[in-house]
């Protein structure tokens, strides 16, 4: 979209002050972008990272295969996740608080004694898991605004900032053109002006 002018001073200090902005602006944007762009590089480490340890756990119970075949299923119970707001460059983003859960009481006395063990592994698979889900929540959301930063970066720098000064310097040159022709128009009218006198 081309920069709409009028060729006059007011329309030209509109523009000067629209370009100001724009310049002032890029340096923040370009640091916004280039912080989002290695906290997202850490946020996939970390993911990556829980996905591993997710994996390793899953692959040590699947040894155990027959005891889980015992564990009743309604024991451990997953019941609400509550989560708070992380800051990241202006971007509220998702941030695990606690896994709540919900424990069918049992004998501890009855029960087999890896029961109790086997509830802490339910939790910790759960709480990975909802990690994890969180983690792909909050790149997902922080490549998004990387996106839109960088769509702005490159909005300013290689559209709105060009054009400003491009339109700005036409208006600049108008003016000139003008004021030159006002000035011959003055030199002419003068000259004419002590013609007529002398005559």
């Amino acid at each position: 979209m081309a920069v709409k002018f009028q060729y006059n001073k007011v329309s030209m200090q509109q523009l000067q002050k629209e370009l100001k902005i724009r310049i002032n602006a890029l340096p923040t944007l370009k640091s916004k972008e280039a912080y989002l762009r290695v906290t997202i590089k850490k946020q996939k480490s970390i993911l990556h990272e829980q996905e591993k340890k997710l994996k390793e756990k899953m692959n040590r119970l699947t040894r155990n295969a027959s005891l889980w075949a015992e564990f009743p299923k309604e024991l451990v119970q997953f019941e609400s996740v509550e989560l708070k707001e992380d800051n990241v460059a202006g971007i509220k983003v998702p941030s695990l608080e606690k896994v709540v859960y919900n424990i069918t009481p049992y004998s501890s006395f009855m029960a087999p004694a890896w029961i109790t063990w086997g509830i802490d592994m339910v939790k910790q698979l759960i709480g990975i898991i909802v990690e994890i889900t969180i983690m792909h929540k909050r790149i997902d959301m922080l490549e998004y605004a990387r996106e839109k930063t960088t769509q702005k970066v490159n909005l300013y720098e290689k559209v709105q900032i060009p054009e400003f000064s491009e339109s700005i310097l036409k208006i600049k040159r108008y003016l000139e053109d003008v004021e030159n022709l006002e000035k011959a128009a003055q030199k002419i009218t003068k000259s004419r002006q002590a013609e007529e006198g002398a005559a």
